[in-house]
């Protein structure tokens, strides 16, 4: 049902096959260690050293593409992201392709902002370097956000086997699959592209049962509640849904872009999320935002970007089906009152804590570090906040 919603070819001979796995991280490494091992054989044939192989992704991929680097040795070659491009750039990744490259990994949905990288331009790029060196260097999809996301909303964007160099995709069922956390799914085009040697055969049950996976015993249930909501939902429930959460993250933007105050780092076209950095941090930061709005009882996660944009800080919301439009309004208001208050308040704690007290000429002042001074301001605030509860008798 995976493989066709992510249009795998079915003519004579080709059958796609795919296994379940525990999340999307556990899909990356069997999808990476089988790109792996189709290069080792390859190089092996060819007579040539197959100790050195190495991965191209973006610097924003998510941590388990670093694990599998570093667990099952392969070098991570990353294309660095720049201001106002925040994915990974076709042009700069197929440029870091070499002889050893055993596969370039794109995302069809960033963690950090939710776009979209270009795969079909990828492909075509690398179609073309391949054509010149007589490689055959392959994509990978990482879509553990986008891939129950695209066929909904984006039918028409190529990013899956429609495209002949992407050979095996990963999703996440526990996103914007629908079901509770503990599952994903990796496919691979066809049988050739999963060595047969990863693959191991039991019949102790009663049956031929082909296993590839690195995790041990697990419970079936996900693997149930991803069938139900597939048969229950089909593809017009799935529709409905993505485009319910599309409609209330526009939502979201606007009113965040109505304040005045944030520029919209997130892409319309992508996962259903807003990302969003202050327009002047100046006096307040990212991060002071972020914490100040838990009381509140919102968890917004505020962090920097990967090189070569860490000097970019950003918060993000992900909008999922439980999210509301009224959810979505609440939102906007709350974090305009924490903008007030971190307006109207804050510039004191903060000016004393930098050592910019106008008060304070003759003191000597240490300098501090950017984080050190942000985990003073915010210690500063609760502080301040429950002196105010004190004061006003609050329980």
């Amino acid at each position: 049902m995976i493989a066709h919603l992510f249009n795998a070819p079915l003519g004579d001979g080709e059958a796609a096959v795919g296994v379940g796995t525990v999340g999307s991280s556990e899909a990356i490494m069997l999808a990476g260690l089988a790109f792996k091992r189709k290069w080792q054989n390859k190089m092996k044939e060819l007579g040539k050293p197959y100790d050195k192989p190495n991965i191209v992704t973006g610097a924003n991929v998510q941590v388990c593409w670093e694990k599998f680097a570093r667990y099952f040795e392969v070098e991570l070659k990353e294309v660095k992201l720049r201001d106002g491009y925040y994915v990974m750039d076709p042009e700069k990744a197929v440029e870091m392709v070499d002889e050893n490259t055993i596969c370039v990994a794109a995302i069809l949905g960033s963690t950090l902002n939710g776009e979209f990288e270009d795969v079909q331009r990828l492909n075509e790029l690398l179609l073309e370097k391949n054509k010149q060196t007589g490689w055959d260097t392959p994509i990978h999809v990482d879509a553990a956000s986008g891939g129950f996301i695209a066929p909904f909303l984006y039918p028409e964007l190529e990013w899956d086997f429609r495209l002949p160099l992407v050979k095996s995709i990963n999703v996440s069922g526990h996103k914007y699959g629908l079901v509770y956390a503990g599952i994903g799914w990796v496919i691979w085009r066809n049988k050739q592209d999963l060595p047969d040697e990863l693959v191991f055969h039991i019949n102790y049950l009663g049956a031929d049962q082909p296993t590839f996976t690195l995790n041990f015993s697990k419970g079936s249930s996900q693997v149930i509640a991803q069938y139900y909501q597939l048969i229950r939902l089909g593809h017009e429930g799935y529709q409905n849904i993505m485009e319910n959460c599309q409609e209330n993250a526009m939502v979201l933007k606007e009113g965040l872009e109505k304040t005045g105050k944030f520029n919209i780092v997130s892409k319309d076209t992508g996962v259903p999320l807003v990302a969003f950095s202050l327009k002047d941090n100046s006096r307040h930061n990212e991060f002071e935002v972020s914490e100040m709005l838990r009381r509140f009882g919102w968890i917004v996660p505020a962090y920097t970007m990967p090189p070569d944009a860490q000097h970019v800080t950003v918060l993000r919301v992900v909008i999922r089906e439980d999210f509301s439009r009224t959810l979505a309004e609440r939102l906007v208001l709350d974090i305009e009152k924490v903008l007030h208050e971190l307006d109207t308040l804050p510039a004191k704690v903060t000016a004393k804590l930098t050592g910019n007290d106008e008060n304070a000429h003759d003191v000597a002042v240490v300098k501090k570090t950017t984080r050190e001074v942000q985990l003073e301001i915010t210690a500063a605030w609760k502080k301040l906040v429950a002196d105010r509860k004190r004061t006003n008798g609050v329980c």
